[in-house]
């Protein structure tokens, strides 16, 4: 008689997701890949340090490492990609590094931005170019790369972008990322041939380090639950969209805010 052997079961490969935007240990995006890793995904993420370099908060200059270190804790791959959004070149590059490192991409989340407080009177031409390149111009060629390579199992793609309605004071800011709502709900209709999902997410203030006690007081006071947002709250959303289970919701602009009002 043969001996009965035990044979191991074949692993079922995570499928890959890209998050663009992670270059803080505390922001919203390394919250969402944590959250990504935790399900099952393996994560390519981009992040820039010059950009982090020249705001209030300054760089962490660790911040790529750690966070991969992170993720693999959870049993993820973890792929940290340099990249300035900003170069129109930059879009293709990412996706190639992804997929030779990890695999075919089958989430897009968009967490990357340019911002920068300006108003009507005294934004420049060159900072208004700039949030529109970063926000605007890199979502569409992203988003384009995606449904270019897109491979998966119809129903299994996703894209999910982080969005703002603050406008006031953060004009560029703002209508920028007015324009990535438009660019990314177009996905919902143009790519619904490869059964592609995408939605938008308007989290609200999330305090990630650039408020000061003034505001985070006046925000807390605003919102019903008394609190402010966390990266952990838009992690959760986006981790629900991007599973099987969050297929129906499509085309949608989401608020996830905790009720916040835009009055007093």
């Amino acid at each position: 008689m043969t001996p009965h052997r035990n044979h191991p079961t074949p692993q079922i490969p995570r499928p890959v997701a890209l998050v663009t935007g992670v270059g803080r240990t505390v922001g919203i995006g390394a919250g969402i890949t944590g959250r990504l890793a935790a399900s099952g995904w393996d994560l390519a993420f981009t992040y820039w340090t010059a950009y982090d370099r020249r705001m209030a908060w300054g760089a962490e200059e660790a911040a790529a490492a750690d966070i991969a270190r992170g993720l693999r804790e959870h049993g993820a791959r973890a792929l940290p990609i340099e990249a300035d959004l900003a170069d129109p070149q930059a879009p293709a590059r990412v996706f190639a590094e992804a997929g030779q490192g990890l695999g075919p991409v089958t989430a897009l989340v968009l967490c990357h931005c340019e911002s920068v407080d300006s108003g009507l009177l005294d934004t420049t031409v060159e900072s208004f170019d700039r949030h529109f390149a970063v926000n605007a111009r890199a979502t569409w060629l992203l988003v384009r790369e995606f449904g270019r390579r897109f491979a998966g199992a119809p129903g299994s793609g996703r894209i999910v972008a982080l969005t703002s309605d603050h406008t006031v004071g953060n004009v560029p800011y703002g209508a920028s990322k007015g324009a990535l709502d438009r660019i990314v709900l177009a996905a919902a209709r143009e790519f619904a041939r490869l059964g592609v999902t995408a939605n938008v997410v308007n989290p609200g203030p999330v305090d990630t380090g650039w408020m000061d006690e003034g505001t985070r007081a006046e925000l807390r006071g605003r919102t019903p639950l008394g609190r402010l947002g966390t990266p952990r709250d838009a992690a959760h959303l986006v981790d629900f969209l991007c599973s099987p289970q969050g297929q129906w919701v499509n085309g949608q602009l989401l608020m996830s805010n905790g009720g916040l009002t835009q009055g007093g």
